[in-house]
C-alpha cells in the first residue's frame, strides 16, 4: 500500500515541532501530573495524557475532512472552493517559510493565543484534586483543543484531503509524532540545547512548507492549470 507522502509528513512535523508543544503546555501538564497530595503520576499519566490528546487531533482530522469533502462535491461553490484551495495552499507554505526563518514577521508562533490556555488553565484545577492516573485523559482530551499553530498548518492539510478518514489519519499520526517529547519532556528539555530546538522547529516548518506545496500543485493539476 502506498502511504502518501502527506501522511508521513504530518508525523515529522508533529516529530520535529514537539520542542514547540513542551514550550506551550510542558510546564503546566508537569505540573498536573502530581496531585495535591504530590503523588506522581509516572508514566501511566503521560501515557494516558497522550492517548488523550491524540484522540482529540483524530477527531478534529475526521471532521475538517468531512467539512472538506462536503465543500468538494458542491458544484455551486466551486469557484469559492478553488480559491479556498489555493488560498490555504499559500498560507500553509508561508507559514511553513517563515517558521524555517526565511522571515519573521509571520511563523507559527503568530498562531498561537494565550486566552484559550488560560481558560484551559483555570478550567482544570479542579483535576488536581483527582488522582493523576484518572485526570490524564479527560485532560489529554481537552488540551488536544488548545491553539497551536503546527495544529492549524496540518488540519488545513487534513481539510484539503476531502476525506474524514485521511483527515484523521493525518491528525493521528501528527498526535504520535509529538507523543514521544511530550511522553519524556521532562528529560527532553535537557537532551537539546536551545539551538537545537530551535533548528528542529525550522526543519518542521520546511515541512510544514513543503505539504503546502505538494498540496498547492496537486489543486492546479486538478483545476488544468498546470500539467
Amino acid at each position: 500500500m502506498i502511504v502518501d507522502p502527506l501522511v508521513s509528513m504530518a508525523f515529522m512535523t508533529g516529530l520535529l515541532g514537539a520542542g514547540h508543544c513542551i514550550g506551550m503546555c510542558g510546564g503546566l501538564v508537569g505540573a498536573l501530573s502530581l496531585s495535591e497530595a504530590g503523588q506522581r503520576g509516572g508514566w501511566l499519566f503521560h501515557f494516558l495524557y497522550n492517548v488523550g490528546r491524540v484522540t482529540t487531533y483524530t477527531f478534529i482530522g475526521a471532521i475538517v475532512g468531512w467539512l472538506g469533502s462536503a465543500l468538494t462535491y458542491t458544484d455551486r461553490f466551486k469557484m469559492v472552493t478553488r480559491s479556498l484551495l489555493l488560498g490555504s495552499d499559500l498560507f500553509v507554505i508561508l507559514i511553513g517559510l517563515g517558521t524555517a526563518g526565511l522571515f519573521t514577521w509571520f511563523n507559527i508562533s503568530r498562531l498561537d493565543f494565550a486566552g484559550p490556555m488560560q481558560a484551559m488553565t483555570v478550567l482544570v484545577k479542579g483535576l488536581r484534586r483527582l488522582p493523576p492516573a484518572l485526570a490524564a485523559l479527560p485532560l489529554g482530551l481537552l488540551f488536544g483543543f488548545i491553539p497551536c499553530g503546527y495544529l492549524y498548518a496540518v488540519a488545513i492539510t487534513a481539510a484539503q484531503s476531502a476525506d474524514p478518514f485521511k483527515g484523521g489519519l493525518m491528525l493521528f499520526v501528527f498526535g504520535l509524532g509529538t507523543a514521544p517529547s511530550l511522553f519524556l519532556f521532562g528529560g527532553a528539555a535537557h537532551w537539546l540545547s536551545g539551538k537545537a530546538r530551535t533548528w528542529l522547529l525550522r526543519i518542521a516548518g520546511i515541512i510544514v512548507a513543503g505539504m503546502g506545496l505538494i498540496n498547492l500543485i496537486r489543486h492546479l493539476r486538478l483545476m488544468g492549470w498546470i500539467l
